[in-house]
């Protein structure tokens, strides 16, 4: 019969594998206490944690999840990135402490129930965070209308100036061509000239 506190560990690893929104295995064999250190402040400001359990354990708890397919890859010194919110940056903090550390190998990945080879999570890691991409998209969604407002706000402004200049000069008498005809104005009803060709006959 296991021991409480080993049923109590497997709880606590399926747990963690069902919260996170990714995780990444990586074996850790020759990197120093030193360098895990550097490795878990990287992913902490990443937003993830890194943790070294047992392989037994940690296969027992995949299985109690339903995910087979990720405990082929639970052998080794092996330790599990839980992700939290964005598994790009995780993925990417992995990657970039892997180029300085060749001894730290990706093994296998976990997004969306489903199991990612190495080459797919390294793929993963060249992605823009999560955050720039919905704000390329936002982006992308409003730049039409913003443009379209910006057109309708200069035309009106643009118009508006150039009614009330018109007005001014209409009323200071400078809207006439030049000669001083006013031909532009509009020309008057017969009955308005028929009335004032009576008026200077009497």
């Amino acid at each position: 019969m296991p021991r409480p506190e080993k049923v109590q560990a497997v709880a606590e690893i399926k747990e963690k594998i069902e919260q996170a929104d990714a995780v990444y295995l990586t074996e850790y064999r020759g990197l120093t206490v030193k360098d895990l250190q550097e490795l878990r402040r990287s992913l902490r400001e990443a937003g993830a944690e890194y943790r070294v359990v047992k392989m037994s354990l940690a296969r027992i708890a995949v299985h109690e999840a339903g995910l087979e397919a990720l405990a082929e890859h639970l052998s080794g010194p092996t330790a599990l990135t839980f992700a939290h919110g964005d598994p790009v940056a995780p993925a990417k903090a992995l990657k970039d402490f892997a180029k300085t550390h060749d001894v730290l190998a990706l093994k296998a990945g976990l997004l969306g129930g489903n199991v990612l080879t190495p080459e797919e999570v390294s793929r993963l890691a060249d992605t823009e965070p999560r955050e720039v991409l919905l704000a390329k998209i936002a982006g992308a969604i409003k730049a039409p209308l913003f443009k379209a407002a910006g057109m309708f706000g200069s035309f009106n402004r643009d118009a508006a100036s150039m009614f009330s200049q018109l007005l001014d000069k209409k009323e200071s008498g400078e809207f006439l061509p030049e000669g001083g005809s006013d031909a532009t104005l509009p020309a008057e009803e017969p009955a308005e000239k028929e009335a004032a060709a009576k008026a200077e006959e009497e």
